[in-house]
């Protein structure tokens, strides 16, 4: 029986969708909310009341995701972004919108996910903001070098592993801004060029810090070019190889720290700090206004870091506790509270996500307490924070979602939300940072 050859049918590659849609509101990442279809459509760089033409690139049961093909109409609202890398550069997510809208639209945001968890009526606003360009103190930039193009220095595009080339960052400190270019340059000429990793800019308030991550070791020639630079800009400059080591590369002994409430606080290069430096010390003054402190008062601070909000405590209250995860963090609150003067705070290192109930500060009488935690919520410790009955509880956030969970497991074991606070830490972006007051019934 002759068999004769019967080519296999390739699939057919899906069309993507696409869609006349009008924006109604946004989200906190900057998206244009619409409805068509039965589902809810996210689309990126639509203002509310502007139609597009979109293309769906993302569909799910109860809603889709779209990309605009063009725009039909543009809202007097929307305005020019500040940065040349806008359209490009994932750093940003919301220099179309104006700032007003950006804020409103996150408070709107906070309180929306609040009540649909717990049931809560409550306000985010006033916001608590600053400057809306220039205020970033940190920033990590990748390097990679590209031979047709030489060094690429700057930040990941959405969704991407591919750098887009940066020369100016409206967004930056303008010290660091300024340090951009004269860097780049600096690091292109090296001869390790093909080996960095990223580099790392600070602004602390002695002086700027920059990070060096090298793959291989650096020879004598880049270092001298490093120093050369570091001289020239009034830089302290670090070196990190794959040793996890940072080690000072500069003569100019700096060691960095930021002030907070009339204290200086010290930091490592690696170490966490707040990147808005103007938003800082109004939570900080802020949880102070809202715990209510007296001299009788004993603190628990939760997440602590390096002291942040656990020293400005301490010059109010009888005693103030923080503990951290990261024992380093912790050997520099400790640091910092000799160089304050600060007897009356002491720190401690945990796992809090672990059991701690062994620990001796655990056992102790607080009546005020204050958490940080991480993005994914302070979930572990709740119920330990229940135990201790305190009259007041603050709850500093950098994400609502796991800020909204929580807040339930206080609210039913008897507890009040009584204030709740956008911070805008982070203006052009989607990050919604806030914070929450309950007290006890």
């Amino acid at each position: 029986m002759v068999q004769f050859y019967s080519p296999k049918k390739r699939p057919v590659k899906k069309q993507a969708t696409t869609l006349e849609v009008t924006a109604s509101a946004l989200d906190a990442n900057g998206q244009g909310i619409a409805h068509a279809e039965g589902k809810t459509i996210f689309v990126k760089g639509l203002l509310p009341q502007e139609t597009a033409r979109i293309r769906l690139t993302e569909e799910k049961r109860q809603f889709a995701k779209g990309e605009v093909i063009k725009r039909l109409t543009t809202s007097e609202q929307r305005i020019a972004p500040h940065c040349e890398y806008y359209e490009r550069c994932g750093g940003c997510q919301q220099q179309h919108v104006p700032i007003a809208l950006q804020r409103t639209t996150k408070a709107g945001v906070l309180s929306h996910l609040i009540k649909r968890e717990t049931g809560v009526i409550i306000s985010a606003e006033p916001v608590i903001a600053g400057a809306e360009y220039g205020y970033r103190r940190r920033a990590r930039l990748g390097l990679r070098y590209q031979p047709e193009k030489g060094l690429v220095m700057g930040f990941r595009q959405e969704r991407s592993n591919d750098l887009v080339m940066i020369k100016k960052c409206p967004v930056l400190k303008p010290q660091l801004n300024d340090l951009l270019s004269p860097l780049w340059t600096c690091l292109k000429n090296l001869t390790s060029v093909c080996d960095l990793g990223h580099v790392e800019m600070v602004l602390a308030d002695n002086g700027p810090l920059v990070i060096l991550r090298h793959l291989s070791p650096l020879p004598e020639s880049d270092k001298q070019s490093l120093r050369d630079f570091s001289q020239t800009h009034q830089v302290t400059m670090y070196l990190a190889g794959n040793n996890s080591e940072i080690a000072r590369l500069t003569s100019i002994e700096k060691e960095p720290f930021y002030q907070i409430e009339g204290l200086n606080l010290r930091f490592a290069p690696t170490d966490f700090i707040q990147v808005n430096d103007e938003i800082n010390p109004k939570m900080v003054a802020q949880a102070i206004e809202w715990l209510d402190l007296s001299p009788e008062d004993r603190v628990l601070d939760l997440f602590c870091g390096m002291g942040n909000f656990t020293l400005p405590i301490a010059k109010r209250v009888s005693e103030v506790v923080g503990i951290e995860g990261v024992p380093a963090l912790v050997d520099m609150a400790k640091k910092n509270a000799e160089l304050n003067q600060l007897g009356n705070a002491h720190f401690w290192h945990a796992d809090l996500s672990a059991d701690f109930s062994a620990m001796p500060w655990s056992k102790e009488g607080f009546n005020k307490v204050l958490l940080d935690p991480a993005r994914a919520g302070a979930l572990e410790v709740m119920s330990h924070i229940v135990k201790l009955s305190a009259e007041k509880i603050v709850y500093v956030s950098c994400n609502p979602t796991t800020l909204a969970r929580d807040s339930k497991i206080l609210l039913d074991s008897g507890y009040q939300l009584i204030g709740l606070k956008m911070l805008d830490m982070f203006p052009q972006t989607g990050h919604l940072e806030s914070m929450a007051l309950f007290s006890r019934k």
